[in-house]
């Protein structure tokens, strides 16, 4: 979809103007409505318009847009909106001409009092229609292209067009990050294994950022028995990948971004019921985030050094699978008592973490990964968790996280849920008890940070995916985390 801003009204597809209660008359549409004849007030009189949140009204367009129809968007009651609110505007903006048109414009005209006459926030509603304009298409084969009209120009009609197209190539860049992240997470698992994966990283390569492929021979000398457990009884070799952009001082010390990548989980020996197995192939939600993160990142020149790290395989039953009960040595040195298989993604993030440190010596630490069921239990679907002992860093995460609206919650992380995870015969065992499941995997992370490097972990397996539409992502993988990690990175690092 073409993205363009204008001062100019179309004169065909859908003209999309945003109505609030108790501001019926703007400028745009009294225009409008002098344009048409008073077409405009009559119709919302019979339909009795009225700007709620939800209501729409579709009208003809005027004599000189005989080819356009306009429509009445209810914002609801008027208030001053925010960042989000635009990107909101724009995701359901798209949202409403979607299928019935192939050219739509949302004009911001007259409406300075929601403070939508500022570029910023021209950029942050083209934002929101790029980013609900995601459809992952390429496995439809009886869907024609005459089925349905999708938008294929979405213009956004502002007095500030021209510093409104600079701020949104910055924004389309890292919206290209997210839908990365979206196609990665919703390949099926036949097609996304941890070689197809590795290899798509290379993509990366013609951004400037270097792409390095560890294979599990390479691992194995390594010593991360840790990770290449989980991959064992699988066909599909593992792979550890990194990502590195180099964009600050040379004597920048990277950010590294961390994610858990099993493209398949059926939960190994310790195999999960069948109904909503299927979801498993989710399970590398936070190696997608950060492989979208890396692609923001270094298509819009970000002045920082930050690398990606992610940790991939795919975890099944076989004669040759981990069982409940293995010790394994970690590439730290350190061992784990493996108790339940299905408890496999902390076991492929610690020895990615070693690896990272030991190559990278980063400034600081994040993790995401789609680790816990608890997590649902605790947060739902409306937040991540955030697991750190360090207290600028969460305040930054939080912040970050408020920016683009992926929010976090700070979950505790103490010396008591370490102790959990002590085991009679290893260094550690791979679950604690019954309770506070989220916490002592986030500890069990936190076994491997070595040097007291600043470190988070972001539990993302309620965020990674809806099941339902959202304003600015339809119904499906979500690219949780990308901007998030982007917005870290302009404030903190560069």
């Amino acid at each position: 979809m073409k993205v363009h801003f204008t001062a100019d009204l179309p004169t065909d597809g859908a003209l999309i103007v945003p109505v609030f209660e108790g501001a019926l008359s703007t400028s745009s549409l009294t225009d409008l409505d002098a344009r048409t004849g008073g077409a405009v007030k009559r119709g919302m009189a019979a339909a009795s318009f009225t700007g709620k949140s939800g209501q729409s009204l579709t009208i003809p367009g005027p004599a000189e847009m005989p080819d356009a129809v306009i429509l009445l968007l209810g914002q609801g009651k008027a208030k001053t909106m925010g960042a989000e609110d635009h990107r909101a505007l724009g995701g359901k903006a798209f949202a409403a001409v979607n299928g019935r048109y192939e050219t739509a414009a949302l004009t911001l005209t007259g409406l300075g009092e929601a403070g939508l006459e500022t570029a910023a926030a021209a950029a942050h509603v083209a934002l929101g229609g790029r980013l609900r304009s995601y459809d992952f298409d390429i496995y439809r084969r009886k869907t024609k292209d005459t089925d349905k009209k999708v938008v294929e120009a979405f213009s956004v009609v502002t007095a500030s067009s021209g510093d409104a197209q600079s701020l949104f190539a910055v924004e389309d860049a890292v919206a290209g990050g997210v839908r990365v992240a979206r196609d990665l997470v919703t390949e099926p698992p036949n097609i996304l294994h941890p070689e197809s994966f590795a290899e798509r990283c290379k993509d990366l390569e013609k951004l400037g950022v270097e792409v390095t492929i560890l294979d599990e021979a390479k691992m194995t000398e390594l010593g991360m028995g840790s990770l290449l457990g989980v991959g064992q009884g699988s066909v599909r070799g593992s792979r550890l990948v990194s990502m590195l952009w180099k964009g600050g001082p040379a004597d920048q010390k990277p950010v590294a971004f961390i994610g858990k990548g099993v493209t398949f989980d059926t939960g190994g020996i310790s195999i999960k019921p069948s109904a909503g197995m299927e979801d498993m192939k989710f399970d590398m939600g936070g190696a997608g985030a950060v492989t979208g993160a890396m692609h923001a990142i270094a298509a819009r020149k970000a002045k920082a050094n930050v690398v990606g790290l992610i940790g991939l395989v795919e975890n099944m039953p076989d004669g040759n699978a981990q069982r409940p009960s293995d010790v394994v040595t970690s590439m730290s040195g350190q061992t784990v008592e493996v108790l339940n298989t299905d408890a496999e993604g902390r076991l492929v993030l610690a020895d990615v973490l070693t690896y990272a440190q030991r190559t990278f010596e980063p400034q600081v630490m994040v993790d995401l990964a789609t680790l816990t069921g608890a997590i649902l239990i605790s947060l739902a679907h409306e937040y991540a968790g955030l697991f750190t002992q360090n207290d600028d860093l969460a305040q930054a995460l939080v912040a970050a996280g408020e920016v683009t609206g992926e929010p976090l919650w700070r979950m505790p992380l103490t010396k008591a849920h370490d102790d959990m995870i002590k085991s009679d015969i290893a260094d550690m065992k791979n679950i604690g008890p019954r309770y506070a499941g989220s916490s002592t995997a986030a500890a069990f992370i936190g076994r491997f940070v070595e040097n007291d490097t600043p470190w988070a972990h972001l539990d993302i397996a309620g965020t990674a995916w809806t099941d339902k539409d959202k304003d600015i992502c339809p119904k499906g993988a979500t690219g949780y985390g990308v901007r998030l990690l982007d917005q870290l990175i302009r404030e903190g690092y560069e």
